[in-house]
C-alpha cells in the first residue's frame, strides 16, 4: 500500500450561506470552530438548505484524491456504527479505498462538519467531532502501517490524551510521516507540540503562509524560507494566489496558480492539493513535477462543490 491516512471521519455537510449568517453566529470566516454540544449543532443546522452530504475529513479527502489517481490507499478514523458511520463507510468503500477500522456502537454519534460556503467561495467550518475525537491506540492498525510506505495525518486530529495517543503510535510505526498543519486554529492551539513534530518527526509538511508564520513567528516569507531549508525535510506551502513552493533541502521550487479558473467553493483545495503532491512523490516524480500536480489537483476541486472529485 502506498499510503495509509489516519484523521477525522467526519460527514461534511455544505450549505450556502450569505456573509450576514457568519457575522450573527459569531463565527470567524474561513476558519473552523469545534463546537462540543450536538443541540448547538443542529440549531445552527435547522436554519439552512443543505446543498450537499458526502463523507469527508481533511486527510479521507486526500486519500479518496489519491485513490483516484491510482495508488493503492487506505484509511483509519473512528464512526458510530449508525446510518450516517454506514455512509461515510460505503463512500471510502466505493473510491477504492482500504478502511481499517470495523465500527460498533459508540455513545457519541459519527462526527458531522457544517461547511459555510459564502459568496466568495470562502468556506467556515463548524465540526461537531463526535466519536471521531475519541479515536485511542487500539484503534490504530500497527499492521496497516507497517503495509504502508507513507502515513498521512492532520492536525485537527492531534488533542490531548486519547487522540494523541493514537498519533504518536502512528508516527512510532511509520517508515515516513506526512501531515497537513490543518487549520490556523489548530496551530495557535498546539504551536510548541506542531513545531517538534515538523522540526523532529514528520519528512514533509503541508501548510499554508498563514499557518507557517504564525507556527515559526515569522515576519517575513523569508524567513520561512530560510527555516525550512535549515530542516532537510520537505515543507509544502500554499500561498493563495501567489501560488505554492516547495522546501527541499536548498531545493526551492514555485507554482503559479491556473489562470481563469470558474472558483465555486474552496472546501478541500488544500486536501487535494497535498493529494496530488503525495501522488508526485510516491511515484518518484520531481519536486516541481509533484508541485504541478497538487496545484493541478486543487484548481480541479474548487470548480465544484464539495471537496471530493
Amino acid at each position: 500500500m502506498k499510503i495509509l491516512g489516519i484523521g477525522n471521519a467526519i460527514v461534511d455537510v455544505i450549505c450556502k450561506v450569505e456573509d450576514d449568517f457568519i457575522t450573527k453566529n459569531n463565527l470567524t470566516k474561513s476558519t473552523m470552530k469545534l463546537i462540543f454540544d450536538d443541540k448547538e449543532f443542529k440549531e445552527l443546522l435547522s436554519n439552512l438548505k443543505i446543498e450537499k452530504t458526502v463523507s469527508g475529513g481533511s486527510v479521507a479527502n486526500s486519500i479518496v484524491g489519491l485513490s483516484q489517481l491510482g495508488n493503492e490507499v487506505g484509511f483509519i478514523g473512528k464512526v458510530n456504527d449508525d446510518n450516517l458511520g454506514s455512509k461515510y463507510e460505503d463512500g471510502l468503500k466505493q473510491e477504492n479505498v482500504k478502511y481499517f477500522y470495523s465500527k460498533k456502537k459508540e455513545e457519541l454519534p459519527t462526527g458531522t462538519c457544517l461547511i459555510l460556503v459564502t459568496p466568495d467561495s470562502e468556506r467556515t467550518m463548524c465540526t461537531f467531532l463526535g466519536t471521531a475525537g475519541k479515536i485511542n491506540e487500539n484503534d490504530v492498525s500497527s499492521d496497516a502501517i507497517k503495509q504502508s510506505e507513507t502515513i498521512l495525518l492532520e492536525g485537527y486530529l492531534w488533542d490531548e490524551g486519547e487522540p494523541k495517543k493514537a498519533f504518536e503510535k502512528a508516527i512510532q510505526s511509520a517508515k515516513k510521516v506526512a501531515m497537513s498543519l490543518s487549520d490556523q486554529f489548530c496551530v495557535d492551539r498546539h504551536k510548541p507540540h506542531f513545531l517538534e513534530l515538523v522540526k523532529n518527526k514528520l519528512d514533509i509538511t503541508f501548510a499554508n503562509e498563514q499557518e507557517i508564520m504564525s507556527l515559526i513567528d515569522a515576519k517575513s516569507f523569508n524567513e520561512v524560507i530560510n527555516f525550512s531549508k535549515s530542516l532537510g525535510k520537505i515543507i509544502v506551502l500554499t500561498r493563495g494566489e501567489k501560488g505554492a513552493v516547495a522546501i527541499s533541502g536548498d531545493e526551492v521550487v514555485e507554482c503559479g496558480i491556473k489562470e481563469g479558473l470558474k472558483i465555486v467553493d474552496l472546501t478541500g483545495a488544500g486536501d487535494l492539493f497535498a493529494a496530488g503532491f503525495l501522488h508526485g512523490h510516491v511515484n518518484n516524480m520531481s519536486l516541481k513535477e509533484s508541485l504541478d500536480k497538487g496545484t493541478e489537483m486543487s484548481s480541479k476541486v474548487i470548480q465544484q462543490i464539495g471537496a471530493r472529485l
